[in-house]
């Protein structure tokens, strides 16, 4: 049996669970969550690369560090979660706690299936050390808000789509 990940109503309330590969191949409502790590000035965002070895959205740049939301679990503490394993970043009780930045629900697609999903976003200030996940990321670094921003008017640049589409609320 495979993992079970949270299902989701189309308004973004739980209503039970169900094994993470038959929502991706039906397309059923879930939800994820992810941090946008900023350094503690403001003036950089940290972009990562994804594995070619990941299920959803492989060998794409990211700037969120996040994954599916599991049953009962709060997405604040699965973007928490995520965090600390994909980054290696523990916030502890002198960081500032991760602050809510958008809600938004995403319908697309994603190798040809229907991806929906609701998307809790946070943001933490960090300038510590990062250790990737060597499983999920292969690289990264810290670019500000213009750099990501011109990146992300190439609609061919291999950028994983949940983000983009919240973009707008992410960068100032």
């Amino acid at each position: 049996m495979s993992e079970l990940i949270a299902v989701y109503d189309a308004a973004g309330r739980e209503i039970g669970a169900e094994e993470r590969a038959v929502v991706y191949a039906r397309g059923i409502w879930h939800a994820s969550a992810g941090v946008l790590v900023r350094s503690r000035d403001g003036d950089r965002v940290y972009v990562h690369k994804r594995t070619d070895t990941k299920a959803v959205f492989a060998g794409m740049h990211d700037c969120l560090a996040g994954g599916v939301v599991g049953p009962g679990e709060d997405p604040a503490v699965a973007a928490l979660r995520e965090l600390g394993e994909e980054l290696g970043i523990e916030v502890g009780p002198q960081d500032e706690p991760p602050l809510p930045l958008v809600s938004a629900a995403w319908d697309g697609m994603w190798a040809g299936k229907p991806m929906r999903c609701h998307l809790f976003a946070y943001e933490v200030r960090y300038d510590g050390p990062i250790r990737h996940q060597p499983e999920e990321i292969v690289d990264g670094w810290w670019w500000t808000d213009d750099e990501l921003r011109a990146h992300l008017a190439d609609p061919d640049w291999p950028f994983v789509p949940d983000t983009r589409e919240m973009i707008p609320d992410l960068l100032r």
